[in-house]
């Protein structure tokens, strides 16, 4: 257990950010949410699943302050975002775009990771502060000097990162981040995603990848056609076929593989779904 009885009790009566009832439409045509209602918890690791186009992204531009919902309310730390607090949404629920290219702006790795902290109107001794931290934390020192734009794929992601940490928000939100990674680079940001959730970092990460959703999400949330269809555990959201199969999801093959283990008989009862490699290595150990 990750948290004690109380602080879960205590979680579990305050949401750090609610939605309510949120609709959203693109140019009086597409509805791009159609009556959301979500609380998110201080802490959690979750996961946003489904198809392109089932609302993910806009949910999330929403909830950042980069859009505004055309109907229902959001809610931070127990106060309603109204045009006069929207900047306040803003401050605390950063978000990493999909795309390094389209967030980075400046002319050296410095400038860029201190972009955000100058426009807080921050004192120069707080900015340098969160800057050394966040090139730090995304061990980039070395390159505070350099060109964003002539790093790699993997090195634009990390200064992309370092961006949204040096604002220090309470939520962070990945869309997409693995997407166009190589496969090191995706092993370095899940690394990274392992260490923000282990220090109680609130994070909503939407993806594609369903092996990584199902090892690294304590909660999982599917969007279908604009509405929430899901909202459980990986496991228990992994286990509804009907919801898979509206969304266009598959199983993650972990998942797959102790199904057809189960099914002839070599998994006792009472042996848990491996959510890893490691766990799976262990369970197999005890077979």
């Amino acid at each position: 257990m990750d948290r004690t009885m109380e602080e879960r009790k205590q979680k579990m009566d305050s949401p750090i950010l609610e939605v309510k009832d949120l609709h959203f439409t693109y140019n009086d045509e597409k509805h791009a949410l159609n009556g959301v209602d979500l609380k998110i918890y201080e802490g959690e690791k979750i996961a946003v699943l489904g198809s392109n186009g089932a609302g993910k992204s806009t949910f999330f531009l929403n909830i950042n302050g980069v859009l505004k919902p055309h109907k229902g309310e959001i809610i931070y730390r127990g106060e309603k975002i109204t045009k006069k607090r929207l900047n306040h949404l803003r401050k605390n629920v950063g978000i990493v775009f999909q795309d390094a290219d389209n967030q980075i702006i400046a002319s050296t790795v410095m400038a860029e990771v201190s972009f955000g902290p100058m426009n807080l109107k921050l004192p120069r001794e707080e900015v340098q502060r969160r800057v050394d931290k966040a090139l730090d934390y995304m061990n980039i020192s070395e390159f505070r000097e350099r060109p964003p734009h002539y790093l790699s794929g993997g090195e634009k992601k990390r200064v992309s990162i370092a961006d949204i940490i040096a604002m220090e928000p309470e939520i962070i939100i990945f869309d997409e981040p693995t997407a166009a990674l190589d496969p090191l680079n995706a092993q370095m940001l899940e690394e990274v995603l392992q260490k923000m959730g282990q220090e109680g970092r609130t994070i909503l990460l939407s993806t594609h990848d369903v092996d990584f959703a199902y090892r690294w999400a304590e909660r999982v949330i599917v969007f279908c056609q604009g509405k929430v269809i899901a909202d459980d555990t990986p496991l228990r959201v992994f286990q509804q076929e009907e919801i898979l199969k509206r969304a266009n999801l598959k199983h993650p093959v972990l998942f797959d593989i102790y199904d057809i283990l189960k099914r002839k008989g070599m998994v006792p009862d009472g042996e848990l779904y491996p959510k890893n490699i490691q766990e799976f290595d262990q369970m197999v150990s005890r077979l």
